[in-house]
């Protein structure tokens, strides 16, 4: 018989999402819009003492309008964050912009404030700064907002991966002019897909729902002055959402202890380093991802083939760096070493994601743990 599966993230349903996509049905609220969003919006926008919220087909889709509402323009530049997931910056070439691309510091894998910084050298007049909290890791947002507020730069927050995580007691995602989060499948809550706008702003929300409703004109007739997107959320998926949201503590609670028991675990592995938190903010530990030291004969591939091979477990590589994608590789990239060499790189190059499943039985944590410790014996 074949083993069971553990996966890297996969949706944890709870029993009240059922409820409110029953709801949904009992009342024919199929169709995009209706009560379950509205109520998503704000329960969203209470949770995360953001302001406003619009709830979208995708956290894409929020990146999009986030540079629609800043006037992004044919060549504007954008400095955005390079480790991340090509989502975040494949809206500023929709808008034919140009991204700038800005190295990780080692402290928190996160965007590099010296790095930023030499970027404003060369670009004194970006249109916008996109700051990734990768992996659920809070930015180093002190520095990086102080830098934007120096040079008069609009910030946005992808949060995609960080619902839940706080920098010094306040959510990610509310420090930017805008932020905005995902309900993709595989993170901390899901709507499916789907993801939300936010800011403290809220006629720039208006607009964003305007917008991402095929803005469509106030007339009893179709009229429409201007271009929009089909990107609203259904009110069946946000149903789900809104019994997500209910346990949202829950799996961050749930994620901590993970990553929590990989670190203890691997403690005695000198060649083993977790993904490092920052001590200003509390993550959600949306993924578990572990680095190997260079001169270790054991390679990040190897790990994931025993995961793989040996107990039917999931695993992926880091994100590569966008500097490196063939799609991107025209545009401009600002190291944080002073060498030129890349933190990214080298993160990209030793390191890997472990299943980080909330479902996980303390018996496949242990067989986890115990499959990559048989990696580094002798």
């Amino acid at each position: 018989m074949a083993k069971k599966r553990i996966y890297l993230s996969s949706p944890t349903m709870h029993g009240e999402e059922q409820a409110f996509v029953k709801e949904a049905f009992d009342t024919n609220w199929v169709a995009p819009l209706g009560p379950n969003v509205n109520a998503l919006e704000k329960e969203m926008a209470e949770y995360t003492g953001c302001g406003y919220a619009a709830a979208l087909s995708a956290g894409t889709a929020a990146i999009h309008l986030a540079l629609k509402l800043l006037d992004v323009k044919q060549d504007d530049v954008i400095f955005v964050s390079d480790l991340t997931f090509s989502a975040t910056c494949n809206p500023i070439v929709y808008e034919n912009g140009t991204p700038v691309f800005i190295d990780a510091e080692p402290d928190t894998w996160n965007m590099s404030p010296a790095a930023l910084e030499r970027a404003y050298e060369k670009y004194p007049n970006p249109k916008a700064v996109i700051v990734v909290h990768l992996y659920g890791t809070p930015a180093k947002l002190d520095e990086i907002m102080r830098i934007c507020e120096n040079h008069g730069t609009p910030l946005i927050e992808d949060a995609a991966e960080s619902l839940s995580s706080t920098y010094k007691g306040r959510h990610t995602g509310t420090y930017g002019k805008y932020g905005i989060y995902s309900f993709n499948g595989n993170k901390i809550i899901t709507t499916s897909g789907g993801g939300m706008l936010v800011s403290a702003e809220e006629e720039a929300v208006k607009k964003a729902t305007f917008l991402a409703t095929q803005a469509r004109d106030p007339a009893r007739h179709y009229q429409h002055s201007q271009i929009g997107y089909n990107y609203r959320m259904s009110n069946v998926t946000a149903g789900i959402g809104r019994g997500q949201l209910l346990h949202l503590e829950e799996h961050k609670a749930a994620k901590k202890a993970i990553y929590e028991q990989y670190k203890a675990a691997f403690a005695d592995i000198p060649e083993i380093t977790m993904n490092p938190m920052n001590p200003q903010g509390d993550a959600n530990n949306w993924l578990s991802c572990m680095t190997i030291a260079r001169d270790c004969d054991v390679t990040p591939d190897m790990v994931m083939d025993a995961l793989d091979q040996k107990i039917n477990a999931e695993s992926r590589p880091i994100w590569k760096p966008m500097h490196l994608q063939p799609v991107f590789a025209a545009y401009d990239f600002f190291p944080h070493n002073g060498d030129g060499s890349s933190v990214d790189e080298e993160i990209f190059d030793r390191g890997l994601c472990l299943p980080s499943d909330i479902k996980n039985t303390p018996e496949d944590m242990e067989l986890l743990i115990k499959t990559v410790r048989d990696c580094f014996r002798a």
